[in-house]
């Protein structure tokens, strides 16, 4: 087997919202492969930060400051990375937001906001990249949907009605791209343990409980464990897989229940 099959060396790849959270463990895993890793958000203190913490690992690493629902200026800020790197062959797109509200009583506005930057916003990104990507005759875009892109919660509607469009347009970038040397694929986190769900995470929290019983590896998840993922989509090894979503959650949609505790 070759060792290049997952060599991300030369390789430009833009995370959107990427210095924290599970997006920084991606943009960590691959800048380790190779890659040099330009992290977007529109926290610039925060960006910058997380910068900083790649390059003293040895990363090559760069920010890039602006909102991914600026749709008119995308466009700009695409060529200005472009211009400032030489390409961009992964995008990965991970910018994204939550507001647990019924949808009885949630405002159409907010409904609207949470489409916006989860599901416009990734269409946005993507079609300002592969206008670069076509003209170099390849690329790999990774959107990253959720478990919330195939199954229903009480509080989460507008979250997945985004997530589940997300899936389906990962589908259909790949169908209409693929020809053009362009893979598009998608990661769907299970639950992680990261500093937003540091207070449902404690021993006795009723939320934490249920996780660590659903899911049939019995634990959360760290944030590390979704580099694999991201690596491998990112790479030559992934270059025949296409329109699919690879679901990190430790078992949990492989299973119906609560799983069994016999060994």
């Amino acid at each position: 087997m070759s060792n290049t099959l997952f060599d991300l060396s030369g390789k430009v790849a833009l995370v959107t919202g990427g210095y924290k959270g599970l997006g920084l463990a991606m943009a960590t895993g691959l800048g380790a492969a190779g890659a040099t890793v330009v992290l977007n958000g529109r926290n610039q203190n925060g960006v910058e930060s997380a910068v900083a913490h790649l390059s003293e690992q040895g990363i090559k690493a760069h920010s890039a400051i602006f909102d991914v629902t600026d749709y008119a200026g995308l466009s700009q800020q695409i060529d200005t990375i472009v211009d400032a790197h030489g390409s961009i062959d992964i995008l990965v797109n991970n910018a994204g937001i939550i507001q647990r509200e019924p949808l009885a009583s949630m405002e159409v506005d907010d409904f609207r906001n949470i489409v916006e930057t989860d599901l416009t916003a990734p269409f946005a990104m993507a079609k300002a990249v592969v206008a670069h990507m076509r003209k170099q005759g390849h690329g790999k875009i990774i959107n990253i949907c959720s478990m919330m892109s195939e199954l229903g919660r009480d509080g989460v509607g507008a979250y997945a009605a985004a997530k589940g469009g997300l899936k389906m347009l990962t589908r259909n970038m790949a169908t209409e791209w693929a020809r053009d040397g362009i893979q598009v694929n998608a990661i769907g986190p299970g639950y992680f343990a990261t500093d937003i769900t540091a207070p449902i995470r404690v021993d006795g929290h009723p939320f934490n409980e249920f996780i660590i019983n659903r899911t049939p590896s019995g634990r959360w998840g760290q944030p590390d464990e979704l580099q694999g993922a991201a690596v491998f989509l990112s790479a030559k090894a992934s270059d025949f897989v296409n329109g699919q979503v690879i679901y990190v959650d430790g078992g949990i949609l492989a299973t119906i229940g609560k799983p069994s505790n016999e060994s």
